[in-house]
């Protein structure tokens, strides 16, 4: 592995901890840092193909009650990073968002931004009933 690769891949790694902090701490600016503002995330629902915005997925992590604030601790893993290049890679993950545990794929370039989610496509994996 040369230092140009090592150096991407922990800048990688530093961004993807971004993503969990945003999510974590329903923090809009890093959020925002961390989405491409061209990002797309989608879902799928009973068959039902649901896509949204970056814009209308900060509003949304705006309105939410933090999981920081109900003092749960972070629970969040990398499941696999696969480096297409220098610049692009997708990583998969896993995300305790209060009760909800949900997988997602994040699609990542490395622009004039550093890394960045341009896709996410995401899946409630489980609900935790208490």
């Amino acid at each position: 592995m040369t230092e140009k690769t090592t150096n991407n891949s922990l800048e990688l790694i530093n961004a993807i901890q971004i993503y969990f902090d945003a999510i974590h701490y329903c923090d809009v600016q890093k959020l925002n840092a961390i989405f491409h503002n061209k990002s797309s995330l989608f879902d799928v629902d009973k068959g039902n193909v649901f896509m949204e915005s970056i814009t209308s997925f900060s509003e949304d992590v705006a309105g939410r009650i933090s999981p920081a604030s109900k003092n749960q601790k972070p629970e969040y893993e990398i499941l696999m990073i696969d480096m297409l290049s220098s610049f692009c890679a997708t990583v998969k993950i896993r995300i305790r968002v209060h009760e909800n545990i949900f997988v997602d794929h994040l699609g990542f370039v490395n622009g004039e931004n550093g890394w960045q989610i341009v896709s996410k496509i995401w899946h409630l994996e489980q609900i935790i009933n208490k």
